[in-house]
């Protein structure tokens, strides 16, 4: 590094700057500075194509794992085509003239000790090729890297860029030191490699004082946990002398991951401990109550989960801090009527509940099942209801004026006593009586905008509980939903039929003959059939995003004003496409299959003959989606095509039978949350998952696993396996920092918990980080302020 880059002597350097006529002072933030004024702007060009655009953000880009030179890498197992990294000695360097084609070239053998690799280079003439046959020598071990191709049937790398141990060293003694050291492994691509990256981190962090490094732990939790200072584990993990080095500074930058994150959510915690809520008690034995009634109408019996969580749930309804609880419990344990009791609570105290839905499907949905479980009750003020009801409220962005108005009238002067609705309740125009509870289905995305308008709209705080149907294991609830009490439900009512689940080979004729006729015996018997796609229009370049109330007039949209509408109210699912085993859209694999292409071919399929096919998804017009869901209910339409807007809380009885398109391109949770559809009344449920998946990917594994478990939790955990944490966590963080580079919250739960524990005690002797700034500055860097606090599900 130049010193004209990076003066060495920067201990407590200032920097001036002008703004608006003013000098203003103040220290340097190294960790801030663009790696194009560091480096020079070749080396961060490079790095840029891989996010890295500050010296915070390079220092942060961790070591994949390290070489250990006396390990050579396996070269039987490399791939034609892939872009590879390897570790091998060198066997033999030749430089000859090439007659035929004019020029030079150089061939070089490199080995594992078994297998053998091609290294080619060209040039113009012998003499610029010397340099590569002097480093090239016999027995030396190096580190190269390129795309695996063929020649004659070898395998070879063409022109690789390569490292050689122990010798870009400036003396013999320095080189025989680099020569036992680790050897960082960094994610890296074509256009850096990992030991250019190695370079770029040892210039940008060589000349950093333990000063200019930033901790966000505090000395004391340093102190308790035995770990040393963030300088000293950056040059533990980027520069070890010994694999025990290594993993110290590890262990300490994974810690501080938890740390931050947990010391968050506490603050999040407190701030919500700080606010007032209005008390909503239950009513004392004999007054007329909504909820007393109800639960003397219903036609079976809560579980002990139902009756314990209601128990709980009430007596935080009760008290004058905000509640804030998530529920989660297995796809038909419950939820919605344990959900629907605390609202009714806060009715029978005066107050109102708003139930935000994802989609207008669901949301429509969710009002029609609340009024029917209701009945009278539903009916206040209305000729043949309960004298002392409530009402239910429907609220979306589609409705018509009128049923608008009325709705909004409802809200306005606490008439309705439940509003249920999607995004549309947050306007600035829907005003409540006394907005008391704010119950929030999953995925459904509630900010602190969201958060902010909703207390406008009450005189103290709301109570808060998040319900989500995808089972989400201990240490992720602590660290997406640390702020949250959570509840569980694992029972399953009565009277629920349990599913079966099976892999379908796509391209199997005789398999996909017999999931038709399935699908025909189950109607014959009364059943009805989903059947998912993961896209809308089978041209489509990419899978769709089901689009909101704008969408009516999708049919005569282009494809691209269709994929560039802006997000609205409504938020109809979109496939939860991995591609952890890198096969994408654009893949040589079989297109994905679309709702409206296979709507026609299923009208064509002999064993289907005779039924009646429809078809759903979210650039429907709301009417059309609804009608299409009411004709489904109702067996006027008996196969249903659809894309994931079925997903969440659609609830029809009659379903048996579902057959999931492209089934390895879901997450599990995605999954699980489909499979779910069916088996919900008395007859048990069948899953037909079609798949083109090759065994021993990743896919592989997901369906493969569906189809052995119908556990939640034990599908979660898997999915978390097989997913970066950061997809997991991206609800909580956002970003260049949106995923977490070395904490794992399956495999790290005891520092998960250690971590609970400090950031509680930090917090709770300085609730703001006035005597913590550097803490302060990390959370405030690391999580995005608007979607620090979105809640939801993992």
């Amino acid at each position: 590094m130049s010193k004209d880059q990076t003066p060495e002597a920067t201990d407590h350097v200032t920097a001036s700057r002008v703004l608006a006529g003013d000098l203003v002072t103040g220290p340097v933030d190294r960790f801030a500075e663009p790696l194009a004024k560091v480096l020079g702007p070749r080396s961060a060009g490079a790095l840029a194509k891989l996010g890295l655009e500050t010296t915070g953000d390079l220092l942060g880009h961790y070591p994949r794992r390290y070489g250990d030179p006396g390990r050579l890498t396996d070269l039987g197992g490399l791939v034609l085509g892939e872009h590879v990294t390897i570790m091998a000695r060198v066997v033999q360097a030749t430089v000859r003239a090439m007659r035929s084609r004019g020029g030079a070239m150089m061939q070089a053998e490199v080995t594992d000790g078994v297998h053998r690799l091609s290294l080619t280079f060209f040039a113009k003439g012998t003499g610029a090729l010397r340099t590569h046959e002097s480093r090239l020598q016999p027995g030396r071990t190096g580190l190269f890297t390129g795309v695996v191709s063929a020649y004659r049937g070898a395998r070879q790398l063409t022109h690789p860029d390569y490292l050689i141990i122990g010798v870009d060293a400036d003396d013999e003694e320095s080189a025989l030191i680099e020569a036992r050291r680790p050897i960082p492994l960094y994610p890296a691509s074509a256009a850096i490699p990992s030991w250019r990256i190695q370079k770029a981190v040892r210039q940008v962090l060589d000349p950093l004082t333990e000063d200019e490094v930033p901790d966000p732990l505090p000395p004391a939790v340093r102190e308790a946990r035995g770990f040393g200072s963030r300088h000293a584990a950056l040059k533990d993990v980027h520069e070890p002398f010994d694999t025990r080095q290594w993993q110290h500074g590890r262990d300490r930058l994974r810690y501080e991951e938890a740390f931050v994150l947990q010391a968050a959510l506490a603050q999040r915690r407190a701030r919500a401990e700080a606010e007032e809520a209005t008390a909503r008690p239950p009513l004392a034995p004999g007054e007329p109550s909504v909820l007393v009634d109800f639960d003397a109408s219903l036609p079976f019996t809560l579980t002990a989960g139902q009756r314990e969580i209601g128990e709980e749930i009430s007596g935080e309804l009760a008290r004058s801090r905000p509640m804030q609880r998530l529920l989660q419990g297995e796809v038909g344990s419950g939820k919605t009527v344990v959900a629907l009791r605390a609202m009714l609570q806060v009715v029978d105290a005066g107050g109102q509940a708003a139930l935000l839905a994802p989609t207008e499907v669901l949301a429509s949905q969710h009002a029609r099942t609340l009024a029917t479980l209701l009945g009278p009750l539903a009916e206040g003020g209305m000729l043949g209801g309960a004298d002392h009801g409530t009402r239910v409220a429907l609220l979306t962005g589609s409705m018509g004026a009128a049923a608008k108005k009325s709705a909004l009238l409802d809200a306005a002067s606490g008439r309705a006593g439940i509003v249920v609705g999607t995004h549309a309740l947050l306007s600035e125009n829907v005003q409540f009586a006394d907005l008391g509870l704010v119950v929030v289905d999953e995925q459904h995305r509630f900010g602190v905008e969201q958060r902010d308008a909703l207390r406008a709209k009450a005189r103290t705080s709301p109570h808060l509980l998040v319900m989500t149907a995808t089972p989400i294991p201990r240490t992720v609830a602590m660290t997406v939903f640390g702020d949250l009490e959570t509840s569980s439900l694992t029972e399953i009512p009565a009277g629920r039929a349990g599913i079966t689940t099976h892999v379908v080979p796509a391209d199997n004729e005789a398999w996909m003959n017999r999931t038709w006729q399935r699908v025909r015996e189950e109607v014959d018997a009364g059943h009805r059939a989903y059947v998912v796609c993961a896209r809308i229009h089978p041209d489509a370049e990419v899978p769709a995003r089901d689009a909101g109330p704008d969408a009516a007039g999708a049919a005569g949209e282009g494809k691209g004003a269709a994929r560039r509408r802006s997000r609205t109210d409504d938020f109809d699912e979109v496939p939860d496409f991995l591609d952890l085993d890198g096969t994408g859209t654009g893949s040589d694999r079989p297109p994905l299959r679309a709702v409206l292409e296979v709507a026609e071919e299923l009208a064509r399929v002999p064993a289907l003959r005779g039924l009646s096919v429809g078809v759903l998804h979210g650039q429907m017009p709301p009417a059309d989606k609804e009608k299409a869901m009411a004709d489904f209910a109702s067996g006027a339409v008996q196969v249903l095509v659809s894309t994931t807007v079925v997903e969440v809380g659609v609830d029809v009885p009659e379903a048996t039978v579902m057959v999931v398109f492209d089934a390895d391109r879901f997450g599990l949770s995605q999954l699980h949350q489909l499979r779910g559809r069916v088996g919900r009344g008395s007859a048990p449920g069948l899953c037909l998952l079609v798949s083109t998946v090759e065994p021993g990917t990743p896919a592989a594994v997901r369906v493969e696993t569906m189809a052995e478990t119908t556990d939640g939790f034990r599908l979660a955990t898997v999915d978390l396996e097989l997913r970066s944490e950061g997809d997991v966590l991206g609800a909580a963080q956002s970003g260049k920092a949106s995923s977490l580079r070395l904490l794992r919250v399956v495999k790290d739960v005891a520092v998960i918990e250690q971590a609970r524990a400090d950031a509680a005690e930090v917090i709770g002797a300085d609730p703001d980080l006035e005597h913590h700034p550097e803490l302060r500055a990390a959370i405030a860097s690391q999580l995005d302020p608007e979607r620090e606090e979105f809640l939801e599900r993992a």
